[in-house]
């Protein structure tokens, strides 16, 4: 039986306007019904595939403040989301997450600054800022992450090196243990280890599940690391003589 606080997305196109960018991405075009069966899915695919459109518009449905933070969090920036988030419908679980969080590399600066003017007296600022940028945010989803959470991570190993990277991941891996809920988006070949993850990727105009090593994220680091030396041969010959390297 399918347990997950969001079990299901449907989109109405009726929703969508005609002339939106969002029928001009392949992959999300084609999506109108997705399921949940696991505690941990990861969204993967080639920049622009779409995959973190679709994550901010489950976020923003599910009552998260489009920049990220908690469910509390209620500021703008720059107001960039799509109307997506106006088309989805979820279907939920009879069980309600305790807690939730939206992080996203791209904005964690604003969420950090923000942060601090909701500081009070009960609930004192962590002062992100006097961090570096991998320590803190880090230390932000660590202090985010629980039991029973339902928690939304748009490419959280930005900032990270792969150690923290590993410690991200167990940090996951704990939570999804005890119930909670995490629908992902990453390149990270690290993260995307985790046992027991589904994994579905937006590439070749359709989304679908895959396997740990048909990722690009696998496979080019596979490549890379057993190969180096050829590769980085066949793509800087020609450039490193014009260079005179």
């Amino acid at each position: 039986m399918n347990q997950q606080f969001i079990q299901s997305i449907t989109i109405d196109w009726n929703r969508i306007g005609r002339d939106s960018y969002l029928r001009e991405i392949e992959a999300v075009k084609n999506i109108n019904h997705l399921i949940f069966h696991n505690p941990v899915t990861f969204f993967v695919g080639e920049n622009g595939s779409g995959k973190s459109t679709v994550l901010e518009a489950i976020a923003i449905a599910s009552g998260f403040n489009p920049e990220g933070g908690t469910k509390n969090y209620s500021f703008s920036t720059y107001d960039s989301h799509s109307e997506l988030c106006d088309a989805i419908r979820i279907t939920r679980s009879f069980r309600k997450p305790g807690w939730g969080y939206f992080l996203r590399a791209e904005s964690f600066y604003n969420v950090a600054t923000k942060e601090e003017d909701y500081a009070d007296a009960n609930h004192p600022s962590q002062r992100y800022h006097e961090r570096s940028h991998g320590e803190s945010f880090l230390a932000l989803a660590q202090r985010h992450l629980r039991p029973n959470g339902l928690y939304f991570l748009d490419e959280p190993e930005a900032a990270l090196s792969p150690q923290r990277q590993l410690t991200l991941l167990m940090e996951i891996y704990e939570c999804a243990r005890q119930e909670s809920q995490f629908i992902i988006v990453t390149h990270s070949p690290i993260l995307l280890g985790l046992p027991g993850a589904e994994i579905w990727t937006f590439d070749d105009g359709q989304v679908h599940p895959c396997s740990y090593e048909e990722t690009d994220s696998f496979q080019v680091t596979e490549m890379f690391i057993n190969s180096r030396e050829h590769l980085l041969k066949r793509l800087l010959d020609d450039d490193s003589s014009k260079n005179g390297w």
